[in-house]
């Protein structure tokens, strides 16, 4: 007996080693160059100390001369980093269909609000990116922007009682409050009213969502590494008590706005009409509004924040927006949505801000099935997961002299045209590329546009030079709040 149960065990640990040595060889095994793994957490073993952002620039300064792409390790889990931009324009349009998915952990059943569009796949997918479109077109953001801007000239009334000489902002406190204002107003038609009650219930469990179960290092790698077990042990990816809040608001917004016959012309009357063409369940509904929330707050909060702080630093860029800003609502009137658009130089700071600091620092694909690598005998197999560093791409000096200087200049239209369009992927590319981007644009425009006509900020002595960010997150975050000096014009 106890013979047999040492035969067992010594064959399950040959059986266990065979299985891990060929995780750990798959790459030597298919000739392509490759980081060093490290056991057990493959070449993230500094993910409890390092920024993602910071991890893909080391891995990809280490190995992006060696070819077009290379090897990596999530564990045992085999992956592939892309630093040739036209493979990674050709995975991401040409190719499509062969990386048609994040591969972000959801569970439909257990956690319907985790089901939207961000993490859902297949035809599914298609059909609801099909239906939403219309909703981010240009003529239904001009029709939002009275919204948007009401809520600007609140946060410009909240920075007048904060701004004096020698007065102190925490810019990303600031701007968070600006962005609750914004999607609860567009997203789910309530008012905060952020500027004055920073702890409304709106926002606590916003943070949930944002801060607290993205955050959760553990989870995550469970997620990653075992998606199908995750469903079947019905694992949750987001706070209950925050995802009830949610439901509840969407759902008695649905339920007044139907029986006052209220439409906004916002996201939500846009969801509301797709609900009731049953093109929608209530669900979809919550989970489309949930992750317009956490896109919309966590990157268009990021890039005002990091913008203002550039502009902080480098105060003849700051004068140039300041005049581009003052210039167009001269011209048109006021702060409209025509004005808004015609500031360029604010634009090209957004730009800039958006190459130094992308708030997804790593694009993740996923194969739906085995895929040659054009012009190599590489196949990998489906269901490999594919790393396009952004953040690395985007401060690589062969792309960018001088990656590390903020220089708006380079996104002028003749010098933006002269390079590769995949240098800049701060909202992906392809059908799978970010939808709202143009509302996150809008918005912060109004953010920044309002604080740029009335308040002149720079630096203090609390300002972090130079930036770290967080590795408690999968957004580029810093890791410290960003304090800047405000004062009125």
């Amino acid at each position: 007996m106890y013979v047999e149960l040492i035969i067992l065990i010594v064959s399950l640990l040959i059986l266990s080693s065979i299985a891990v040595w060929r995780k750990i060889t798959f790459w030597s095994r298919q000739n392509v160059p490759f980081i060093k793994p490290q056991f057990p957490a493959g070449n993230f073993h500094e993910a409890d100390q390092l920024s993602v952002a910071d991890i893909s620039v080391k891995q990809y300064n280490a190995m992006k001369d060696r070819g077009r792409f290379f090897g990596l390790y999530f564990f045992l889990q085999p992956l592939l980093m892309i630093t040739d931009l036209d493979l990674i324009k050709t995975m991401l349009i040409k190719d499509f269909n062969s990386f048609p998915s994040r591969g972000v952990y959801y569970n439909a059943r257990d956690d319907p609000l985790s089901a939207h569009i961000f993490s859902i796949e297949g035809e599914k997918w298609r059909s609801l990116r099909t239906r939403l479109s219309p909703t981010f077109t240009s003529g239904k953001l001009k029709i939002m922007f009275p919204t948007l801007k009401a809520v600007g000239d609140s946060f410009g009334e909240y920075l007048t009682k904060i701004a004096g000489v020698g007065s102190e902002i925490g810019v990303k406190d600031a701007f968070a409050r600006f962005t609750t204002d914004v999607i609860g107003s567009c997203a789910f038609g309530i008012e905060c009213n952020s500027f004055v009650e920073p702890n409304n219930e709106f926002r606590e469990f916003g943070h949930k969502i944002v801060n607290e179960q993205l955050h959760a290092g553990t989870m995550r790698i469970f997620w990653k590494l075992f998606p199908v077990l995750g469903n079947l042990l019905r694992v949750k990816t987001l706070d209950s008590n925050a995802t009830q809040f949610f439901h509840k608001l969407v759902a008695d917004t649905i339920d007044y706005r139907q029986k006052h016959s209220i439409n906004r012309k916002d996201f939500m009357s846009s969801l509301i009409e797709l609900k009731n063409k049953g093109e929608l369940t209530l669900d979809e509904v919550a989970a489309q509004s949930l992750v317009f929330f956490v896109a919309g707050f966590e990157t268009s909060s990021a890039n005002q924040t990091y913008c203002l702080y550039e502009l902080a630093r480098n105060v003849e860029c700051q004068e140039k927006a300041r005049e581009s800003v003052l210039k167009a609502i001269e011209t048109h009137g006021g702060l409209t949505y025509e004005a808004v658009n015609d500031m360029q130089y604010l634009d090209q700071c957004i730009n800039e801000t958006l190459r130094l600091y992308p708030a997804v620092p790593v694009l993740e694909r996923k194969s739906s099935q085995n895929y040659k690598i054009p012009d190599t005998d590489v196949t990998i197999p489906k269901g490999t997961k594919i790393h396009i560093p952004v953040f690395a791409i985007h401060r690589d000096p062969q792309l960018y002299p001088e990656p590390l200087k903020f220089n708006p200049d380079r996104f002028l239209p003749e010098e933006a045209a002269k390079r590769h369009p995949n240098s800049f992927l701060t909202f992906g590319d392809g059908p799978r590329a970010c939808i709202g981007f143009r509302f996150a644009i809008l918005q912060s425009k109004v953010g920044l546009a309002t604080m740029l006509s009335k308040f002149r900020i720079s630096t203090s002595a609390k300002t972090a030079v130079p930036l770290e960010y967080t590795h408690k997150s999968p957004f580029l975050q810093p890791k410290k709040e960003l304090v800047l000096k405000i004062e009125s014009l």
